[in-house]
């Protein structure tokens, strides 16, 4: 059977003794977990150390986790085992080396493999799995750093969009760029904007056309909804419409950091065929807040589905 090795670290800003108490008890997982908190409702048993756990959902399948060994604020040792959608067992590993004063690098590995029916799929799921790893650092990190992390989804469900012309910068990048290249394509369009005052229409937002995980790479349009699309728009900049639809609602509330947890859980729920995808029209999430002047962990992003 093809094998599937995963590898993402992360450096946290804490002692590796406090990053080892969040991840030696599976109490603290349902905190953090990048799965769990795609699917709230999920059935979750722990058992009474801490030490196991085994979960339940339509979106998360089925399986269980216990720690088989561990080296105090060094290392631990996983058993993971899927039970649906299908069966398959892993060895997962987290590893603690400080790398500074008061930081530590945490290093999670997965050493698995695919049912032989899936081998076209390894390069896609080694990188899908690597995604939700990112994900769970991150949460980590955050939990480990401040106590808390700050992303919380609510399901707004399905509603109508009224549909919108728009302006923008079309870009694409890696997905380790994506972060400030939004800022500066952000930056252009508000300067056009505060130059035609009269011209915006409602919040700024993205249109995602494409993620390539493989590849790494994701292709997107910064936008702001306008009353009329100008002939006379700067080089870079590009226009479109967005037509009126019937989308899927998902609110992420928290840094954009996290907003990665909103887009794998709607990914999540379309493959679970909670809805159903119009592959028309591309999906975008809207800015409610403004980052200049709202707290991070209050920052809201609505993620839009367009759907059948």
């Amino acid at each position: 059977m093809p094998s599937l090795n995963i590898e993402r670290s992360i450096e946290i800003s804490a002692s590796s003794d406090q990053v080892y108490a969040a991840i030696n008890d599976f109490n603290k997982w349902m905190i953090w977990s990048p799965w769990l908190i795609s699917e709230p409702e999920a059935q979750v048993e722990i058992a009474e150390d801490g030490r196991s756990y085994s979960w339940k959902g339509n979106r998360v399948g089925e399986g269980n986790m216990k720690i088989r060994s561990e080296e105090k604020g060094k290392s631990i040792d996983f058993d993971l085992n899927f039970l649906k959608p299908w069966k398959s067992s892993s060895s997962t590993r987290f590893e603690l080396s400080d790398v500074g004063e008061g930081v530590t690098k945490a290093t999670w590995t997965m050493d698995s493999s695919l049912p032989f029916f899936m081998f076209w799929m390894k390069k896609m799921m080694a990188a899908f799995v690597g995604a939700d790893y990112e994900r769970g650092l991150d949460m980590l990190k955050s939990l480990v750093e401040s106590g808390e992390v700050h992303s919380k989804l609510d399901f707004d469900g399905f509603d109508e969009y009224q549909g919108c012309e728009w302006i923008g910068i079309k870009t694409e990048c890696t997905l380790d760029e994506i972060g400030p290249q939004m800022e500066r394509d952000f930056s252009s369009i508000g300067n056009h904007i505060q130059a035609h005052a009269d011209l915006a229409s409602g919040p700024v937002f993205t249109i995602y056309h494409k993620w390539d995980m493989v590849k790494n790479m994701v292709s997107y349009t910064a936008a702001v909804p306008v009353r009329n699309r100008p002939a006379d728009l700067p080089s870079n900049f590009t226009s479109g419409t967005i037509p009126a639809c019937k989308v899927y609602k998902i609110r992420h509330t928290g840094p954009y950091m996290h907003v990665g947890n909103a887009w794998s859980t709607g990914y999540m729920m379309a493959r679970n065929k909670e809805f159903k995808q119009m592959k028309k029209i591309d999906p975008f999430e809207i800015y409610l807040n403004d980052p200049k002047e709202t707290p991070a962990k209050e920052l809201i992003t609505l993620l839009h589905f367009p759907v059948k």
